[in-house]
């Protein structure tokens, strides 16, 4: 994902990078074509001419504009659910380490509830590297023991098995007499809501938009687009060109967001930015044992690309 301060209105009409516009360019080039020969027929350069009314384009025009809005509309909520489960994560996470910190009796609180925290800290980039469905060993090694490194790999789902590990950090805790059957529950209730956002993500993950109707979707704006010069070239001519790739863009466009905000943990460009959110929960677990601040923890601006 792209994470950078708004840009001013000019800059924005020429924004490349991160817009869906180099992904549509051979298909508008190909709309643009298909203008010419529209334009070209219609002053009888060509043998044959096509001459289509505008009621049609307008009455399928409204439609797909409406099941386009809803798909967009489908697919931001999963983006934004998304979002807020990650969001969820790091106040929970945060939680632990807070309570681990006050409720668990020790004479150095920050080095005894460590390894507990460090648990907490690797969480989020497995959970990350689970929705990616890429290698998380590299991340796990770099912040947990050997032995629960080989654990959590050798098991399904990363994520719960740290979860799991850090349940039996707090199990050892109350038969050491360091925690009270009270504090035991104010634990479970964030171990249940990490629980929860770990379950969130995966139902997202493993729940895409009906096919069926992502492909009729598709396939209307594409028929649409490629019929629309022909029926624009009688009233507008010379200017067809520009009117239907200016209109193909628009709902081509429309498609491709919704294409991408539909997995939002993937790695598009507007997909979100795990890699920055994993990094800064991290960074704030740190901060809570009064670590110095760690190479993660940097400021959100300073994201370009996750």
């Amino acid at each position: 994902m792209i994470v950078r301060p708004r840009l001013h209105w000019f800059r924005m009409l020429l924004a490349w990078h991160g817009s869906v516009l180099p992904q549509l360019l051979s298909r508008l080039m190909l709309v643009l074509a298909i203008s010419i020969v529209a334009v070209a027929a219609h002053d009888h350069i060509l043998k044959l001419t096509v001459n289509m009314s505008t009621v049609p384009f307008s009455l399928i025009g409204i439609a797909l504009a409406v099941f386009l809005g809803f798909r967009n509309s489908a697919s931001y909520d999963r983006y934004w659910e998304g979002r807020k489960l990650w969001g969820q994560m790091l106040n929970e996470t945060r939680s632990l380490v807070r309570e681990s910190l006050t409720l668990v009796q020790s004479d150095d609180p920050r080095a005894h509830v460590r390894p507990f925290a460090e648990l907490l800290c690797a969480l989020p980039h497995a959970l990350r590297h689970q929705l990616r469905h890429t290698d998380p060993r590299a991340d796990l090694e770099a912040r947990l023991p050997r032995d629960v490194v080989e654990r959590a790999m050798a098991s399904r789902y990363r994520p719960m098995t740290l979860l799991q590990c850090a349940s039996e950090w707090l199990r050892n805790e109350v038969r050491a007499g360091h925690v009270d059957g009270y504090a035991v529950l104010a634990f479970e209730r964030n171990f249940n809501g990490l629980s929860d956002v770990i379950g969130g993500c995966e139902r997202i993950v493993s729940t895409p938009l009906p096919f069926a109707y992502t492909v009729m979707i598709h396939r209307t704006v594409y028929f649409f687009c490629a019929l629309l010069p022909f029926g624009l070239v009688d009233s507008i001519g010379a200017l067809t060109p520009i009117f239907a790739v200016f209109v193909a863009y628009a709902f081509m466009a429309h498609e491709a967001i919704a294409s991408q905000l539909e997995d939002p943990f993937g790695t598009d460009e507007n997909d979100l930015a795990l890699n920055a959110m994993s990094e800064s929960i991290e960074a704030a677990l740190h901060d809570l044992l009064g670590d110095p601040t760690t190479p993660a923890a940097r400021e959100p601006e300073q994201f370009i690309f996750d």
